[in-house]
């Protein structure tokens, strides 16, 4: 199907700008304590990914062409940059090792788009932790929102929706802290959205984490051009040969009205440093292994059913580096079958890739694309003896207890804010990012996740 020439004016009719107008909706003292909760623990798990990102090859090439010039401060680095490549660059470190949260109704990784453009600006600005909390749960809701007129077609055609969709949630965020009112703000949603980008065919290579650093930094600069005049189509959304008839094949739909809070409440979270449609067949795999004792040596083959979708995302078949083994449900499945932890960042490396052991179980697995549209996988693992054992698992289901969530969140932190910046530093960061809502500026956590 071709992607549509135009939409239907009655039904997306407006539709930039009620968004912009409903941002006016977002008061810090009227979100709920869940919301609260949940915005600061995606920042938390943002400042982890962040710091372990921080010193990889892509941050580094990124801070030789673009730090050295500006005032704002760069995570896990000494170098400092200007505001809008401050956000380039940290979004960029935050998604480099693909350990990020994910969103359904963003169709990607929603805070490496949008909270390194609230940070820069925060800096900048000494805004109080509650505007931050304030403008990221603003703009992680205005992403979603957008994401919901163009999915899936919009992610099935090859588009990187991090990158494209991540961009108007970074306008909205910045545009919110700014005090933009409604009519600029659309404004800067018409900036942002013509520069919306990301190709799925980066997936593996260091330009997918660009994307999201290209999202923030495009939001940002989209939102400070509006706030002084500049112009743009203020339908972007709706208009013909717009955003949704452009970068999507979806029949049209309405614009659903929002309650903040809403959507960052569905946020997910990943505990393997892997593409996130691998997480269900590792867990399956994972727990097979610990229930029937499979060792490597026993098993003839293994099936992983996962939806169609899937094998555009995370099949590479015979990856050779360490980063492509992150997009390979053949690799990852072996790493689970021989109890590597997944977890960890030096798993994935290219002695990983090219292991004897691990290639040789890779090469028994089965990649089927036959289920509904999801996150599921299911697994089945034939012996040597003819047993067969069969689960399945959906890690795309939000968890109910944040309590429990938390304390994941927490572990997850301090594995990977220690090995950065050591483990004094990463108790204060830790403790300091909780209480972000009392903050009277960002500053104080910048003081220990930089330099």
């Amino acid at each position: 199907m071709a992607i549509a020439e135009s939409i239907d004016q009655d039904i997306l009719s407006g539709a930039t700008h009620a968004i912009a107008a409903d941002l006016d909706k977002y008061d810090y003292d009227k979100l709920s304590a869940d919301t609260v909760t949940c915005a600061k623990q995606a920042i938390l798990d943002w400042f982890a990914v962040t710091l372990a990102g921080a010193s990889e090859p892509l941050t580094d090439i990124l801070c030789s062409e673009l730090a050295g010039k500006g005032t704002n401060r760069l995570i896990g680095r000494s170098e400092k940059a200007s505001l809008i490549d401050s956000a380039l660059i940290n979004g960029a470190a935050s998604h480099a090792l693909d350990y990020d949260d994910v969103n359904h109704y963003t169709g990607g990784h929603p805070t490496v788009a949008i909270f390194p453009a609230v940070l820069s600006l925060a800096e900048a600005n000494r805004a109080s932790g509650k505007d931050v909390l304030n403008a990221f749960v603003a703009g992680y809701e205005v992403a979603a929102r957008v994401g919901q007129l163009v999915l899936p077609s919009h992610y099935t055609i090859g588009f990187h929706a991090t990158g494209t969709v991540g961009a108007f949630g970074a306008a909205a965020a910045a545009a919110k802290l700014m005090g933009l009112d409604a009519d600029k703000t659309a404004m800067a949603l018409g900036i942002a959205g013509a520069q919306a980008a990301g190709l799925k065919s980066m997936f593996g290579t260091m330009t997918k984490p660009l994307h999201a650093g290209k999202a923030a930094a495009n939001g940002l600069f989209a939102a400070r051009l509006a706030a002084q005049g500049f112009t743009a189509n203020d339908e972007v959304l709706e208009t013909e040969q717009g955003f949704v008839a452009t970068q999507s094949h979806e029949s049209p739909k309405e614009l659903r009205p929002i309650e903040p809070g809403q959507y960052v409440r569905s946020n997910l979270y990943k505990y393997h440093a892997a593409c996130y449609l691998t997480h269900s067949g590792i867990e399956v795999t994972k727990q097979l292994v610990a229930q029937y004792g499979i060792t490597p040596d026993s098993v003839d083959k293994i099936e992983i059913h996962v939806p169609e979708g899937h094998l555009k995302v995370c099949n590479i078949p015979a990856p050779e580096t360490g980063l492509e083994t992150k997009f390979s449900l053949r690799h990852t499945q072996a790493f689970a079958l021989h109890g590597v932890d997944t977890a960890l960042l030096d798993t994935y490396s290219d002695h990983n890739a090219q292991d004897a052991g691990l290639r040789a179980t890779r090469e028994k697995v089965k990649v089927i694309g036959d289920l509904q549209p999801s996150t599921m996988a299911r697994v089945s693992i034939t012996t040597n003896s003819g047993d067969t054992f069969t689960d399945e698992t959906d890690v795309g289901i939000p968890a109910e207890d944040l309590t429990d969530q938390q304390a994941k969140l927490d572990e997850k932190f301090v594995s990977l804010a220690t090995a950065a910046i050591g483990g004094d530093k990463a108790q204060k960061l830790m403790d300091q990012i909780h209480g972000l809502d009392k903050a009277p500026s960002i500053n104080s956590i910048l003081d220990l996740a930089t330099g």
